[in-house]
């Protein structure tokens, strides 16, 4: 049977429901990856095409009108069944290869602390999977995911532009310095707002570690220019217990320094602010399925 005129595509029914998710159409938008006037715009034309007013916009957001709430609420089982649609469709593509090949791209902390455990016990629920993994920075495992990774680990404080993402632990990132530095011997903590005027050693651009640091360091102002930006943990440290200047690295990487006093860390004045998300993301069109959707599972400890 043919489908009636007038039936919406898929995309706009799952930017409706992004919206009444976020209650913000520039919100929204980022999550699918277009600017906030062509959400706009295609929430328009769906509202023409479906001759309802299907979202109420003001000031502060926007949110689905009577029966725009219909609407999303028919919209998301529609959905669910085309995500599914598409896993399966995965899935049968990996039988018939005869083994289930997993593209898998991790930020440098994750690949280096969780992955491993997780793909252990992934070889034993899922025999027979290849897993290939690619490592970067957040924003580059963001791009592996658009050009066609099955699932990507990154770090931060917000999901990337465009992807879907589902929060799968925490980190928390600590000041460190050299036993020498002035802040080794502090007594009282730190302010927030001396570690934001302070030039730092720090993760390049596109780190899901910068990110975080900089998103909680700016309510205080811009943040100092970085004395060092450096592309891996290992330099980081390095430099930090040179007494190059202070570092904010994971807690993760800096066990076996601290535990050696090789680098201290400094007591901030805020419970815990420095904290960072880890996150699972996906193509909105491509939901985690077969091994992926284990992987998924396994990182969310189940």
């Amino acid at each position: 049977m043919p489908l009636p005129p007038g039936t919406p595509e898929l995309d706009v029914l799952d930017l409706l429901v992004s919206v009444a998710e976020t209650g913000s159409l520039g919100e929204a938008a980022r999550r699918h990856g277009i600017s906030q006037p062509a959400a706009s715009m295609r929430i328009s034309a769906l509202e023409r095409r479906l001759r309802l007013v299907l979202l109420e916009r003001g000031p502060t957001g926007s949110r689905p009108t009577t029966a725009g709430a219909a609407v999303v609420e028919w919209a998301v089982p529609v959905l669910a069944a085309a995500r599914a649609l598409v896993g399966g469709v995965s899935a049968l593509h990996a039988r018939a290869e005869g083994d289930a090949r997993l593209r898998v791209a991790a930020s440098l902390t994750i690949a280096d602390h969780r992955i491993p455990g997780w793909l252990i016990t992934l070889r034993d629920r899922e025999p027979g999977t290849r897993v290939a993994l690619e490592v970067g920075n957040s924003e580059q495992v963001a791009q592996l995911v658009r050009e066609g990774a099955d699932l990507g680990f990154v770090e931060g404080p917000q999901a990337p532009a465009g992807l879907r993402s589902r929060v799968v632990g925490s980190d928390e990132l600590v000041v460190v310095v050299a036993p020498g530095h002035p802040w080794a011997g502090r007594r009282r903590p730190l302010p927030l707002r001396t570690l934001a005027a302070t030039p730092l050693i720090t993760r390049e651009p596109g780190s899901g570690t910068r990110e975080a640091l900089w998103q909680v360091l700016r309510r205080f102002g811009e943040p100092a220019a970085p004395a060092a930006e450096l592309g891996s943990a290992a330099a980081i440290k390095a430099e930090a217990a040179a007494g190059v200047a202070p570092a904010v690295v994971s807690r993760l990487v800096v066990g076996e320094e601290l535990a050696g006093r090789r680098l201290v860390a400094v007591p901030l004045g805020e419970p815990a602010p420095l904290r960072r998300s880890f996150r699972a993301v996906w193509r909105p069109e491509a939901p985690p399925a077969g091994a992926a959707a284990t992987l998924l599972a396994l990182a969310r400890g189940r």
